[in-house]
């Protein structure tokens, strides 16, 4: 999913739909808060958000977390989010696999699913999602009701860009409105990202670049994806693609070739195939790599050197 600023309030009047998101959001970030407090913050009311906080402990979001004293006065009620109010499904399609996982309203993970697809076409991937979503709504308890929204990530490029043609591509996806058709199935909100811009957000909500405000963040699936942040806000393009670096050509022994053709996972696989290394996976990999497996560092050396290309492009 991709990141959101905190949300501001606004006069009731005028949005309560987004008076509730900031609410909440507030709520979430702080742990707990009390309603004077959240008006303070937001600029409200401490009437209206004495409603707001109502509708969202009726609809079961928020719960009461004890009390607080602030000096004089009666001690202030504490609201906190309620991590079974709500849930969030997460969704990873990758050219070989499909990765799904059930999260509660705090952002733990409830469940998770992973399933091999042959044939990564829209309506087979979708229908698959569809399916593992019931699963993990069977097998959490969870009532369908209460799940909320979903994240979905793939590879880039999106759009009609001509860059396609690499083997970490999804055929027949560039020229689909994801988001839509997902959404359709699904029948809840959809957050549509690549993956290098979903992980890049991701590292700044719960990573490495917490209270990082500008940073680059290179992400290593099937191909090779580049996330771009700068002030907090993602840098992603018209259509998402601004970190397509995959597609940067470098030079090789055989001419120039796109850069993801040598420095991916599917690289690696298809160099160390040509080895007699066949079917390997992340696991496997990594266990190459810390017995020094030469036919590993020959590629890590190739591969660094294409890299270093590629970042003086950048």
């Amino acid at each position: 999913m991709t990141y959101a600023p905190p949300l501001k309030g606004t006069n009731a009047e005028r949005s309560r739909s987004l008076n509730r998101q900031a609410v909440l959001g507030q709520i979430h970030a702080a742990g707990q808060m009390g309603r004077a407090e959240i008006a303070r913050s937001m600029g409200l009311s401490t009437q209206a958000v004495s409603n707001i906080i109502a509708e969202l402990a009726e609809d079961g979001l928020l719960v009461e977390c004890g009390t607080r004293s602030g000096g004089r006065g009666l001690p202030a009620v504490q609201y906190g989010v309620n991590p079974e109010g709500g849930y969030a499904l997460g969704v990873e399609v990758r050219p070989d696999a499909i990765f799904t996982a059930l999260l509660d309203l705090q952002g733990k993970t409830v469940v998770t699913r992973r399933k091999a697809v042959k044939s990564p076409k829209p309506h087979k991937v979708i229908g698959r999602v569809v399916k593992m979503r019931d699963a993990m709504l069977a097998k959490a308890g969870v009532a369908p009701k209460r799940l909320l929204g979903a994240g979905v990530v793939m590879p880039g490029p999106f759009g009609a860009t001509g860059l396609s043609g690499q083997g970490s591509d999804l055929p027949d996806w560039q020229t689909t409105d994801a988001a839509a058709q997902f959404a359709e199935a699904l029948n809840i909100p959809v957050e549509l990202s690549n993956d290098a811009n979903a992980a890049a957000m991701a590292e700044r909500i719960g990573g490495a670049a917490q209270g990082i405000a500008s940073y680059s963040y290179l992400y290593f699936g099937a191909g090779l994806g580049l996330g771009l942040v700068s002030q907090g806000r993602l840098m992603a393009g018209a259509f998402g693609n601004a970190g397509e670096i995959g597609h940067i050509p470098v030079p090789t022994p055989s001419g120039p070739a796109p850069l993801e053709n040598v420095l991916s996972r599917l690289s690696i696989q298809r160099h160390l195939a040509t080895k007699g290394h066949d079917s390997l996976g992340f696991k496997e990999i990594a266990a190459l790599h810390n017995e020094g497996n030469p036919d590993l560092l020959a590629w890590l050396d190739h591969a660094s050197a294409a890299l270093t290309h590629a970042v003086g492009v950048i």
